[in-house]
């Protein structure tokens, strides 16, 4: 029996999965977030966390790390081949062997396509937009936040919806449903009390407030407030900006490009009109014949994807 190692590390969490041969999943845990960017200790607090990760699940599955043929990971902030190098330095020094680091972006292609060529959208917390060619080729655009113009993930989506409604209460530029969802929602009086809540931001419950002004975007998308709808023109826009960049870099000689759409942004919110936005503008944009698939399994299953397939390619 081979066993096998698959890992996510997100932001705020990571995924671990013990598989066999026929992908079967044997074992899995779950821990904190492993993106070295979000913490103080850097790749060295990063590397305890998947280290630490790798050991439970060893221990879940009651096997010794030997009995693993080949452990494959899947990032978040592995961006540069440095990045690469030095999360790879510290689990090597950890004793980890027979293993390779990817930005979790490739995971998503590998865990969605249905061939071994596609393209990952990727919007939850943050933006991501990789792919991989026919010729094996990877290429990874966006993911550095303002300095690649991210849009279109949960906290842009926040960010905009409150500048909605500042340029609304403060600015008295164009009137928006958001405005009345948020006064409703936080028992809100005045101008004053709204601008309050620019701390909410920064306290513990920020996911929460967070993921309010995201379902108050949608339900104003939904009932055709045109500020919403703007800016669901504008991240559809983008977002078919960067899939067409990899159709223009790379090569794709399928017919049919397979473009695997990841995230909570895509995959568990309502939000099907900038979906819909996007998948037009992509077209339209690119000239070419592109299948969107919703990614429906969890991110890690790409891992054990990815290791039969360069398998089969050895011919092992």
């Amino acid at each position: 029996m081979s066993y096998y190692i698959g890992v996510d590390g997100g932001g705020t969490k990571t995924a671990y999965a013990l598989f066999d041969e026929k992908k079967n999943i044997i074992a899995m845990v779950k821990g904190p977030g492993s993106n070295h960017e979000n913490m103080e200790g850097s790749f060295d607090e990063a590397a305890d966390i998947i280290w630490d990760g790798i050991k439970s699940l060893i221990k879940e599955a009651g096997i010794s790390l030997h009995d693993v043929e080949y452990t494959l990971m899947g990032l978040a902030g592995i961006d540069h081949q440095f990045q690469h190098d030095e999360m790879v330095k510290r689990l090597l020094d950890y004793g980890l062997e027979n293993f390779e680091i990817y930005n979790d972006g490739f995971i998503v292609i590998k865990a969605g396509s249905t061939g071994s060529a596609a393209i990952g959208y990727n919007c939850g917390t943050g933006t991501c937009c990789n792919a991989i060619d026919n010729d094996g080729k990877m290429l990874q655009l966006a993911g550095l936040g303002e300095f690649s113009g991210d849009e279109g993930n949960g906290h842009w989506i926040a960010m905009r919806t409150f500048r909605a409604i500042y340029d609304d209460v403060y600015l008295g530029l164009r009137k928006t449903a958001l405005t009345k969802m948020c006064y409703d929602e936080y028992s809100l009086k005045c101008k004053e009390d709204f601008l309050a809540l620019v701390s909410r931001f920064e306290d513990d419950d920020a996911d929460k407030f967070i993921m309010r002004l995201i379902d108050f975007f949608f339900d104003a998308a939904r009932l055709g407030d045109s500020v919403v709808l703007d800016i669901i023109d504008e991240m559809a826009t983008r977002g078919a900006s960067l899939i067409a960049a990899h159709l223009n870099t790379l090569n794709f000689t399928d017919d049919v490009v397979e473009v695997v759409l990841s995230g909570s942004i895509h995959t568990k919110l309502p939000s099907d009109i900038y979906i819909n936005a996007l998948m037009n503008k992509a077209v339209s944009l690119t000239g070419r014949r592109l299948k969107f698939i919703k990614l429906s399994q969890p991110p890690v299953t790409g891992c054990i994807n990815w290791i039969l397939q360069q398998k089969a390619k050895k011919g092992d």
